[in-house]
């Protein structure tokens, strides 16, 4: 329980100082273990005041990175940005935190940061997750090796091995009739990758079926991404009938997932299912939620998405510029199967 003199005048508002210090030993770990930062490289933290999680945030690096140069976004030109970026030598860090997103013309911050071979740690839409939400975030930035590592692993392994996969959603079963895409891993090792960092929370192993067609049956979901990037949480979950890889079907829906599915087959034509994730953050789950979807993407459990796009995986049929959507969906997860094995059951994964 928050005591009233815990958050008395506090800098960061809601968050009291306790989380603070949380957030602070997380991001020691994440600096020492994750990126892999040291006293022999620059670090450049740049951040705005605007929410209260942003504020414990860049409180939290500077107690960790006393030598750094740190910019509050909303006091300098854009171009000042850019060129203190432009000004680091590689393998420096740079930190961004984010209420919003930063926004630098055209500009796309991340990805030229990793072209100019600096470490990158991101932290974007901290404003989306307001008061009880902030301690949420903050314990998803806890870095557990062995855990990420050690199970992140043995679940590609396992992935790239089957032959199917089967989701239980507590009474419908979705079954991926197929051999998977080689799975892509965000655990926090980046070992043998060509970039170093990216946005945060990590926590996810992630694939799709190779062929699309062989997934069939139905998955009850708990929590869809809105029109606004929002997790919406339907007060019953919806069921969701897909027959040769494409929703064909729902019950339960309401007013404002059927708009989405509108909207998707508007500019698509149908609604594919194409991604298949298995999130590993033991911060999030079903009854423990951030508003953020792209935050609460990694929440231990499964995740698929509706619409065409998905980059990673290019199929043949599917043209990137006309596949427009990606929108993240949660299965209610009692079981996963990958062949005939059990790997996810009581809220975690079994490998």
């Amino acid at each position: 329980m928050t005591s009233t003199a815990d958050t008395a005048d506090s800098p960061w508002g809601e968050i009291p100082a306790h989380e603070v210090d949380a957030a602070a030993a997380h991001l020691r770990d994440v600096l020492a273990l994750v990126v892999e930062h040291g006293p022999a490289h620059a670090a450049l933290v740049v951040y705005d005041t605007r929410s209260d999680l942003a504020r414990a945030l860049a409180e939290g690096y500077r107690r960790n990175l006393p030598g750094a140069t740190f910019i509050d976004f909303d006091t300098v030109a854009p171009d000042d940005v850019l060129a203190q970026f432009r000004r680091m030598a590689r393998s420096d860090l740079v930190v961004l935190v984010q209420s919003t997103s930063f926004r630098l013309e055209a500009f796309r911050i991340r990805v030229e940061l990793f072209k100019l071979g600096l470490k990158v740690i991101e932290h974007v839409h901290l404003s989306r997750m307001p008061g009880a939400q902030g301690a949420h975030y903050i314990e998803s930035l806890a870095y557990d090796p062995a855990y990420y590592r050690g199970v992140g692993q043995a679940l590609k392994a396992r992935i790239d091995g089957a032959l199917s996969a089967t989701v239980d959603s507590g009474g419908e079963t979705l079954v991926f009739a197929s051999e998977l895409e080689p799975a892509k891993l965000n655990i926090g090792d980046y070992s043998g990758m060509n970039n170093v960092g990216g946005q945060f929370p990590i926590g996810e192993v992630f694939t799709e079926a190779q062929d699309l067609e062989a997934v069939n049956g139905r998955v009850r979901i708990h929590v869809f991404g809105d029109t606004s990037y929002l997790v919406n949480r339907p007060a019953t979950p919806i069921t969701l009938v897909i027959e040769r890889g494409r929703v064909v079907g729902f019950e339960n829906a309401t007013p404002e997932f059927e708009r989405l599915l509108d909207i998707i087959r508007a500019d698509e034509g149908e609604v594919w299912v194409r991604e298949l994730g298995f999130g590993m953050n033991r911060a999030f789950t079903r009854e423990r939620r951030v508003n953020d979807i792209g935050t609460y993407e990694r929440m231990c459990g499964i995740h698929l998405s509706l619409g065409a796009k998905h980059g990673v995986y290019p199929k043949p049929g599917f043209k990137r510029k006309d596949a427009r959507y990606h929108v993240d969906i949660f299965a209610v997860t009692e079981a996963v199967y990958l062949d005939e094995d059990l790997v996810y059951s009581d809220g975690a994964w079994q490998v």
